[in-house]
């Protein structure tokens, strides 16, 4: 079993408690079908686990079959910057089917972004960088394609369905449900 090799740090886009007896961490592409399948089952596990789950999303766009996948990725990169990660993340994932720049202007004018720094931004290739540390780091963990979870630390290889992952927060975590 793969090991995550890159830790947490503040660097990283964390939703709940960085010391949550569980972090799930996900490698993912905005552009990636089965990405935006496991977006809202992602939703229901955090709902399930409450404060004992914590999840990282980390950006791993392929690029050479998502061509909008790492501007869709620098475009939250951006939003990041400005305390938006979690809401253009989420809209890119519920808009996943029409990425590309004009999409990319709406969602920053919803989000009351500048829509022309955003479009700046991803046209000079200002967030490639952080994107490609993600990836890099991806890759030293093993991760060859998307959506790739990591429970504590620990790749995760089976399913990315409710019960599965469920199962397996449960089981790598000892929650319990008392």
């Amino acid at each position: 079993m793969s090991k995550l090799s890159i830790p947490l740090s503040a660097e990283d886009h964390i939703q709940g408690d960085p010391a949550a007896e569980c972090i799930l961490v996900e490698y993912g592409d905005y552009q990636c079908p089965s990405c935006g399948e496991a977006y809202p089952i992602v939703q229901k596990l955090q709902k399930h686990f409450g404060d004992r789950l914590s999840f990282v999303f980390r950006n791993f766009p392929l690029s050479q079959i998502h061509p909008w996948a790492e501007p869709a990725a620098e475009a939250a990169e951006f939003s990041a910057d400005h305390g938006k990660f979690w809401e253009m993340h989420d809209l890119l994932f519920e808009n996943q089917e029409n990425l590309g720049e004009a999409l990319f202007v709406k969602l920053a004018g919803a989000l009351d972004l500048s829509p022309t720094q955003l479009e700046t931004a991803v046209a000079e290739r200002e967030y490639q960088a952080r994107v490609q540390d993600d990836f890099a780091g991806g890759v030293r963990s093993g991760v060859n394609g998307t959506p790739t979870f990591f429970i504590n630390g620990q790749r995760h290889n089976g399913s990315y369905d409710f019960v599965s992952l469920s199962d397996a927060i449960t089981r790598e975590s000892k929650i319990s449900f008392r």
